[in-house]
């Protein structure tokens, strides 16, 4: 079968996806090992019968709702290729603004960081990419996840991230940070929407935390100012409902200049926060 032929047909088997057919060019572009553009270009080539058959069986695990980086076993962060695996939760787009407050936060000035629940390093490599002189630790309690972030340090070359495994601070008794963020988990266990196709496949761990959703978001909260520099900074993603009630969280902890920010769809997405200045004698 002929390219062209073959991303047809496949895309007729993912027309419930409303990215079917890019979808299917993207996992022929990974079984053939070639760019969407290359496939366009060749789209009367003939594949092999090995070749369909291994597309063949990405495109039904597709179709079963199972996130296309998992089937590639890698998606692109902020520029960033980065490996994932179900392991970890995929990056999302939305993160990304959490890496921009970060940067924006503290200039190019040399700095400390914690990424919190790192998973496939998506934070601490992306501002450890654009913040060479900065020095980055990256914890997660999932020992598959660290080594997962640990190989996307190695292959992008990235030296100034170290990764530590423990829940949330454990790891960090007795340090402390200029700059501390996490895109925890904050979806509600009861929430409908970890029953959608593709949440399913990833790991629930890394998406709901408690009946509220806000359980990690309110044990960073309470744990970060111990683990700050004096008025250092705490960036944390959160789902858009849950932006009010985080914000009297921080305030309750001393927190200052409290600030909301929107992702590309409008929505609440990140909060940061100052903690305060150090008590004189």
């Amino acid at each position: 079968m002929s390219v062209s032929a073959v991303l047809a047909n496949a895309a007729t088997r993912l027309r419930d996806s409303s990215s079917g057919i890019l979808d299917a060019q993207l996992l022929l572009g990974h079984t053939l090992k070639r760019s969407r553009s290359e496939l366009l270009v060749h789209s009367e080539e003939l594949i092999t019968a090995a070749q369909l058959e291994e597309f063949q069986r990405a495109v039904e695990r597709r179709a079963a709702g199972e996130p296309l980086a998992y089937i590639t076993g890698k998606r692109e962060f902020w520029s960033l290729e980065l490996k994932v695996s179900p392991a970890v939760l995929v990056p999302r787009p939305e993160t990304e603004l959490v890496v921009e407050r970060c940067l924006a936060l503290l200039g190019a000035q040399r700095a400390t960081m914690a990424d919190l629940g790192t998973g496939s390093g998506a934070i601490a490599l992306a501002v450890g990419w654009e913040r060479q002189g900065w020095s980055i630790t990256a914890t997660d309690r999932s020992d598959a996840a660290l080594a997962m972030a640990a190989a996307n340090a190695t292959a992008l070359g990235i030296a100034n991230v170290r990764f530590l495994q423990g829940h949330w601070f454990d790891p960090l008794a007795g340090q402390q940070f200029d700059l501390i963020a996490s895109n925890p988990p904050y979806v509600a266990l009861a929430d409908r929407a970890l029953q959608d196709p593709a949440l399913r496949h990833e790991p629930i761990g890394a998406l709901a935390s408690g009946s509220s959703g806000l359980e990690d978001l309110s044990t960073i909260v309470a744990g970060a100012p111990s683990h700050l520099q004096s008025e250092g900074w705490l960036v944390l993603e959160h789902s858009p409902g849950q932006a009010a009630e985080l914000a009297e969280l921080l305030v309750a902890q001393g927190f200052r200049h409290v600030r909301c920010h929107a992702d590309l769809a409008g929505m609440a997405r990140v909060t940061e926060a100052q903690g305060p200045p150090a008590t004189r004698p």
